[in-house]
């Protein structure tokens, strides 16, 4: 049987696969459904399961990877994501890895495809289904937990310059599931922007996250003083990290709205 990938690759299933992952949420889930043993590199950034990848080989960032390492590692399947890692990278890995995995999850229960083709392609169908359920449970309380009035919530991810997201994105829309919608600013996935009087104006509060910049509540009392906005730190794993953590991420969720 063959499974398909984001750019709609076919993939047969290979129990034998030597697996390198630029993509730090996807190395977790691998190792979740009993692949740590495949995985021969990893990314500095895949720091969990942290006793487990601590004995995978790392091969750089998710976009400044050292090729020649990974040729050494021998890999049969590369995993990558498309906003996460740079195409040109991938183009080049592909020169000597004979399967690329392309990944792109892009809504929450996106993460039911994403953990089926991982099961698929690495012969981990069991684990996955077990996975999707348990996804499913959390997601089914997610749905049937009270949600407060709509909220505009301008989510930063950067300061210096600051920065936040667009709608058409994968932590957009995990908000999305208690309510809370971003601003539009523009087809920018990621967009810079201002402290303008008309944005502040705009929105109901203001979420600073725990990555990849490292706000802290020190800034979120300051800000908050600043714009005269609820301002509130969130933890950036549970909201943008797909895969394993997506769980943990619904039930996250719940708690915020509870705020």
């Amino acid at each position: 049987m063959a499974y398909t990938d984001a750019l709609g690759t076919e993939h047969a299933a290979d129990p034998q696969a030597r697996i390198v992952s630029l993509v730090p949420s996807i190395t977790e889930l691998l190792c979740d459904l009993g692949l740590a043993g495949q995985i021969v590199g990893r990314t500095g950034f895949c720091i969990h399961p942290a006793d487990t990848v601590a004995a995978i080989p790392k091969v750089g960032g998710t976009k400044d990877v050292n090729i020649d390492k990974i040729r050494k590692l021998a890999p049969t399947h590369l995993v990558v994501n498309i906003d996460e890692n740079e195409k040109p990278t991938a183009d080049l890995l592909a020169e000597f890895i004979p399967n690329i995995v392309v990944t792109h999850p892009i809504r929450p229960r996106d993460n039911l495809e994403l953990a089926r083709l991982m099961g698929g392609v690495f012969c981990r169908e069991r684990q996955a289904a077990d996975w999707c359920a348990a996804f499913e449970a959390e997601y089914a309380l997610l749905q049937a937990a009270p949600k407060g009035p709509p909220q505009t919530m301008l989510y930063c991810i950067w300061q210096d310059p600051w920065m936040t997201i667009s709608r058409d994105t994968y932590i957009a829309r995990m908000l999305e599931e208690i309510g809370w919608s971003v601003p539009d600013l523009g087809e920018v996935r990621y967009p810079p922007f201002s402290w303008s009087s008309e944005l502040i104006a705009g929105v109901d509060g203001v979420l600073l996250s725990s990555e990849p910049y490292r706000f802290t509540e020190a800034h979120a009392d300051a800000l908050e003083k600043q714009i005269g906005k609820p301002v509130l730190l969130v933890d950036g794993e549970m909201l943008s990290w797909y895969g394993s953590r997506s769980v943990r991420g619904l039930a996250y969720l719940r708690e915020l709205a509870g705020r």
